[in-house]
């Protein structure tokens, strides 16, 4: 079909602007990578801004990998991140069931609490929470930070999956009730299972949070011998380091490190994050 004029223009004005938000946001990614393979001369001057000199500085990956501990605090952000997010989608799948399937007086208003509580500040609780964790003994303790981290995911959660399971037919149910099946059977055998792509999306969204996440980490974090940051963390007192030991590269190669396994993971599921949240709104 021939376009309009108008139209033509439209879709030329919206491929120029979609054009100008990619290189937006792809070149700040690319600048890093090239100057995680850079020493410290090429960043003096203008030197920063051009392209990495032969040979390329590999070595920054190992050297900010034992050095600074960035292999300590990687696999204490994959365990924080997954144990955090497991615990958010069961929680979240569970609560969202009874809200949606058996509603009880006030489970309105507890749907509405729970929905609320995202519009909640995060710097309002920083505090409250401090004194509450380090009170039971959970500062300075990648539990705590879980508990936090699955307590913080679960208003997400329920908002998603309640829209799923309100969609489900009732005679689901009632067949496999003839059948024998109790209620946690049929909750984790069928009910479960149909809400795949709902549980996708709060996955990954979580997934995505919690591995940036930075102010809690900080926060309820704060152990001097550094042997249980999160990369977020690890980063920003690496970055206080760079004042003093001027080590520039590494510093690029531990940001290198700390997005390289979010950018896999959005760019594998990003089909299922849109086509879980449309799945949900739609039903």
């Amino acid at each position: 079909m021939k376009l309009t004029k108008k139209e033509w223009l439209v879709t030329w004005v919206v491929r120029l602007l979609l054009l100008v938000w990619t290189v937006a946001v792809v070149y700040p990614l690319i600048w890093t990578l090239l100057s995680s393979l850079k020493d410290n001369k090429q960043f003096y001057g203008n030197k920063p801004w051009v392209l990495p000199e032969f040979p390329l500085q590999w070595s920054n990956f190992t050297y900010v990998w034992t050095e600074y501990k960035f292999g300590v605090y990687f696999l204490n952000s994959v365990g924080v991140t997954f144990a955090a997010t497991a615990l958010a989608v069961l929680l979240s799948a569970m609560t969202a069931y009874v809200i949606a399937r058996y509603p009880f007086k006030g489970s309105g208003v507890l749907y509405f609490i729970y929905v609320s509580a995202m519009m909640i500040p995060l710097i309002l609780s920083l505090i409250p929470l401090f004194f509450l964790l380090d009170g039971i003994g959970l500062t300075n303790n990648l539990i705590g930070l879980i508990l936090v981290y699955g307590a913080g995911a679960l208003p997400f959660g329920i908002f998603v999956l309640v829209a799923f399971y309100k969609s489900l037919p009732k005679e689901m149910e009632e067949a496999a009730a003839i059948d024998g099946s109790s209620e946690a059977g049929t909750f984790f055998r069928i009910m479960l299972p149909l809400s795949k792509p709902g549980l996708i999306t709060v996955a990954i969204m979580n997934i995505l949070t919690i591995w940036n996440e930075y102010i809690l980490g900080t926060v309820i974090m704060n152990d001097p011998l550094k042997k249980i940051y999160t990369l977020p963390v690890g980063i920003a007192v690496m970055q206080g380091e760079m004042q003093y030991r001027t080590e520039w590269g590494p510093l690029f190669a531990g940001l290198v490190i700390s997005m390289i396994p979010i950018i896999i993971l959005y760019s594998l599921f990003q089909r299922q994050i849109t086509g879980g949240i449309t799945a949900g709104a739609v039903k």
